[in-house]
């Protein structure tokens, strides 16, 4: 146990007690002596509060730094303004060309401050990408007050994770990266940062929740806590009572601005991949699948005859993409990937861009009522690769054919030149188009719209709404509560799982 913090144990005798008015002597022999105490001392894994974190704070701070960053920026204040014309005015073109070309343009220093943390003795440093994006001139402030420029190494957008480096006259103080894994809730921790410029801040608290999605990138994965996280503290470290870093404070929620007990830490587990990548390539080599992908609801799961809703649904496949090799389809489900599980939609993400480039793994799918396992060979995500529409094919009748479907709640028509101009669809849409959705109507529940084309209806490719109707039919005859769509939307294709009413 370490020996900074003490356990609360009970008294002895007390305890003694207790036992010796419920135990017979007789049962007490047949009992170890070990598991005795072992009773008597309570959960051997349980940690009480700590009596002070003096001692830890007083071991790291030196690890922690200021980040001061510059950027020149050109300001126009009290420059003589356009003189106001009539509009069309010969003159108005004459005097905005020689305005434009002789207004003084002053140069301003715009500073941010942040914090950091040394991972190198030699003196290599950890921050938040957006505590030094844009900056012209990096400055870290050492615990002692030295102040040295830094270099950048890498910068990585998606993770908000930057590698800085300074040259030191000698060796600095580094902390270690600790098992973020490990964390429980309600497990201490303690932050330490540069609050708004104030300087090595100690404050402590405890993990509130794991796995936190804020929205702010394909691989959320946060820490939340409670220890007071406030402007500056950004890219600050959040260490466990070891010692070890476990989290890069990045984001609080805070209608104020200041800390409300609500702060995000980047963990440990994703921030040392990327870490090591921007040191030794100055940018992050992600592993890409190339799938477009969405949640798997109840209705979608019910649907393919998927027991409960987990995993992530593929609604298209990148041509050429490591996906496409590896023969995987839409509509199939992802249950695992290179023996990692795929709980949730937002898991597939961050698990495929950890995973080694160029390894053949396999990925455990949903198809056609069973779980089949298919070998794919990770690719390199480039910045560029975005997935290509999907292409269905179609009759492309030219007559309007309406059709009305009450258990949907839907009114469809044919795509034809008529039906294009109405909702202004590409040449190359094929399938059916919804012209009316019922207000009442699970496709309303869905959020489906006018102009929405329907391209596969139960796995099959449809191109007029009688199509539509009769596999309607034949998932309620077959006892089936919804069925899955695949809807070319304006934000993109994806599937959606409708529950079928009554006729």
């Amino acid at each position: 146990m370490n020996d900074r913090f003490q356990e609360q144990k009970q008294p002895l005798a007390p305890g003694r007690k207790i036992w010796e008015r419920q135990w017979r002597p007789a049962t007490l022999c047949l009992i170890s002596a070990a598991a005795l105490l072992s009773l008597l001392a309570g959960p051997a894994t349980a940690r009480s509060a700590p009596d002070s974190f003096a001692d830890l704070a007083q071991k790291l701070l030196p690890a922690v730094v200021n980040i001061s960053t510059t950027s020149a920026t050109k300001s126009q204040e009290g420059a003589p303004q356009l003189p106001q014309f009539p509009p069309g005015s010969p003159f108005e073109d004459f005097f905005r060309e020689y305005f434009e070309k002789n207004r003084p343009q002053e140069q301003r220093q715009a500073t941010s401050l942040g914090s950091g943390f040394i991972i190198d003795r030699a003196g290599i440093i950890v921050t938040n990408n957006h505590v030094i994006q844009d900056a012209d001139e990096i400055t870290v402030i050492l615990h002692d007050n030295t102040s040295l420029k830094a270099k950048l190494l890498g910068r990585d957008p998606k993770t908000d994770l930057a590698v800085l480096r300074v040259t030191p006259e000698k060796e600095l103080s580094a902390v270690p990266f600790g098992n973020s894994n490990q964390l429980r809730v309600g497990d201490w921790v303690m932050a330490i940062g540069n609050p708004f410029g104030l300087g090595g801040t100690v404050t402590a608290g405890i993990v509130s929740a794991r796995g936190r999605n804020i929205n702010s990138g394909p691989y959320d994965d946060f820490i939340q806590t409670d220890a007071s996280i406030n402007r500056g503290n950004s890219g600050g470290p959040l260490f466990n009572m070891n010692g070890e870093v476990v989290g890069i404070n990045t984001a609080i929620f805070s209608p104020t601005g200041g800390s409300i007990g609500i702060g995000f830490s980047i963990p440990a587990s994703i921030a040392v991949s990327v870490i090591d990548q921007l040191r030794n390539f100055g940018r992050t080599r992600r592993g890409w699948l190339g799938v477009r992908i969405q949640q798997v609801t109840d209705e979608i799961a019910e649907s393919l005859g998927l027991e409960k809703a987990e995993g992530a649904l593929v609604a298209e496949v990148t041509k050429g993409s490591p996906a496409e090799d590896g023969k995987l389809k839409a509509r199939d489900i992802i249950l695992s990937f290179n023996n990692q599980s795929v709980a949730e939609m937002r898991n597939l993400p961050r698990i495929v861009a950890g995973t080694e480039i160029g390894k053949k793994v396999p990925v455990v799918i949903w198809r056609d009522g069973k779980r089949v396992t298919a070998m794919v060979s990770v690719g390199e995500l480039q910045e560029q690769q975005i997935t290509a529409p999907n292409k269905t094919k179609g009759t492309g009748k030219n007559s309007t054919e309406e059709f009305e479907i009450t258990s949907l709640g839907l009114k469809l028509a044919t795509i034809n030149a008529k039906t294009r101009a109405r909702f202004k669809l590409k040449k190359s849409t094929k399938g059916v188009v919804i012209t009316a959705v019922s207000p009442e109507g699970a496709a309303a529940e869905q959020q489906l719209k006018p102009g929405d084309v329907i391209l596969e209806v139960g796995q099959t490719e449809v191109s007029s709404p009688r199509e539509v109707n009769e596999r309607v039919e034949e998932a309620r005859k077959s006892g089936r509560k919804s069925i899955l769509l695949l809807m070319d939307r304006q934000n993109g294709i994806a599937f959606v799982a409708i529950k079928i009413g009554k006729s």
